[in-house]
């Protein structure tokens, strides 16, 4: 195939062999917040499937930023495996990309080992827990374990490093006025109430510019009334190039609000329930009885952040843009390159089909064979992200619900 898509790009110190990236989404493969031999295997399989660069998918940057059980904590002890897994990647021709954040209020004591802080205080009904509002020490704290975060991916060898700054993750709660209620220098106004991304983009810079590239995740919009919409986010962007980001991942949506918004499609409910643990029992008859009500279904269409992705690039001129949100196909690539955006991210065809990007280098018409029923997601709230295709452990009713989902697709999608 000749095509823009498969032309390298360099960025900083990063040069990869192609424009594809394997997004970062989360792959619950990190048992004991540290790297497993499924975390290991999943990864060097996407490098070996032709991919230019895969990211290693949420880790936190302390303690108190995880919000699963199965979520890398970056820590000295573990810099030899994520070391032993960037050689593997490197070997397969790949980079290597590892995304460091911390969840805010979207956890709870029993994983994060502490009341859950976050932009303000309040109640958050994601977990369900109540939340602390970072005080001034703490956000200085945070900060410093962002730099702490991006020396030891140095150290493991990771050629980028990709912040957080999205989908009401703790930076994000910092930006939306639906969740930064202070009335100190960090609230109130857009200036304000970027203060702490500014303070951690200053520290990751500080640590890793010129060493790894540095991209940024951030939304368009919240994905809700009340949450940020795409001109003040555009402010926030032009922030980042100043600040010096190489390059910002185009996203969307707020977990706690609008997770339909981030992944689009049905929120998968029945493989929630099933295979959440029984001890939390209670937890599995809210999700049956009202997770459809607090995250309805956002249809899935192709290249659905597309439409707001250009607006910031006509606004960023000459700011490295990546592209994420319902790529399927070589075709659908060509069309997000030609319209000016340097890198693109993909996550579902590739948990799908490891080998995708190179079935598009083959075949520029080949297109995912992902059904978009989301049951991957809904597993991995529990274990580890998987498609049902590839399941020894789905029961006969899960699969008929997968397939009813993937009619009501189909019929939405006529």
């Amino acid at each position: 195939m000749t095509s823009q898509l498969f032309t390298p790009f360099k960025l900083g110190p990063l040069e990869v062999r192609n424009r594809t990236v394997r997004s970062a989404a989360f792959e619950g493969m990190c048992e004991h917040n540290s790297p497993s031999p499924s975390l290991f295997d999943y990864h060097t399989a996407v490098a070996r499937g032709g991919v230019g660069m895969t990211t290693v998918a949420y880790a936190a940057v302390c303690r108190s930023g995880l919000s699963f059980e199965r979520q890398l904590w970056m820590r000295e002890e573990i810099v030899p495996e994520l070391k032993k897994l960037t050689d593997a990647i490197h070997a397969e021709g790949a980079k290597a990309s590892i995304q460091l954040g911390h969840c805010g209020n979207m956890s709870h004591r029993k994983i994060c080992g502490c009341t859950p802080k976050g932009a303000s205080s309040g109640f958050n009904l994601y977990s369900p827990t109540f939340v602390h509002g970072m005080d001034i020490k703490e956000i200085d704290e945070v900060v410093s374990a962002y730099g702490h975060a991006v020396e030891l991916a140095i150290s493991a060898g990771f050629d980028a490093v990709e912040i957080h700054a999205g989908h009401g993750y703790l930076i994000s709660q910092f930006l939306s006025p639906y969740t930064n209620h202070r009335h100190d220098e960090y609230g109130g106004s857009l200036e304000n109430r970027m203060r702490f991304m500014q303070k951690v983009m200053r520290e990751v810079v500080r640590v890793g510019k010129g060493k790894v590239a540095i991209f940024v995740k951030m939304n368009t919009r919240d994905g809700f009334r009340g949450g940020q919409e795409v001109p003040e986010l555009i402010e926030v962007a032009k922030e980042l190039q100043r600040l010096g980001a190489d390059a910002l991942v185009l996203s969307g949506g707020f977990v706690s609000r609008a997770p339909q918004y981030v992944m689009r499609g049905e929120f998968p409910v029945r493989a929630i329930v099933h295979y959440m643990p029984w001890k939390q029992w209670w937890l599995k008859a809210g999700v049956l009885l009202g997770g459809k009500i607090v995250a309805p279904t956002v249809p899935f269409r192709k290249l659905y952040f597309l439409e707001d992705a250009l607006k910031f690039r006509k606004a960023l001129p000459d700011m490295p843009l990546v592209y994420v949100g319902g790529v399927t196909s070589g075709e659908d690539c060509e069309k997000v390159l030609d319209s000016g955006f340097q890198m693109i991210q993909m996550a579902r065809a590739l948990l799908e089909d490891t080998d995708f990007v190179n079935k598009m280098y083959a075949d520029v018409h080949h297109c995912s064979g992902c059904e978009h029923t989301n049951f991957c997601i809904g597993r991995m709230y529990s274990l580890e992200m998987a498609c049902h295709k590839h399941c020894q452990d789905i029961t006969p009713a899960l699969e008929r619900e997968v397939q009813r989902i993937r009619r009501r697709n189909e019929k939405r999608n006529k």
